[in-house]
């Protein structure tokens, strides 16, 4: 199995993967949910860019359309009348 390498607080600490899984797997059914929830989190973390920067970059790019003219956009008036007649 493989090893996992700690830092922490300047000292490696070295420990084989299946110790550590013998280990868990002694834990109640709760506790066990409770750390695959943690890891599975700790995973989506690290795949899933910031969500606010996303949407700092979209509207960004939305700006640039609107200045540069290759989005016309929806004059206000327009947006309000639409409502109007979706909502009644």
């Amino acid at each position: 199995m493989p090893e996992i390498v700690s830092h922490s607080e300047n000292l490696v600490m070295s420990t084989d993967l299946g110790e550590i899984a013998l280990e868990l797997l002694g834990l109640p059914a709760k506790s066990r949910a409770v750390l695959a929830h943690k890891l599975i989190e700790s995973l989506e973390e690290e795949d899933s860019p910031d969500p606010t920067n996303q949407w700092i970059e979209v509207a960004k790019r939305r700006a640039k359309e609107l200045n540069d003219g290759t989005e016309p956009g929806i004059p206000a008036e327009e947006v309000f009348r639409q409502l109007e007649e979706e909502l009644g």
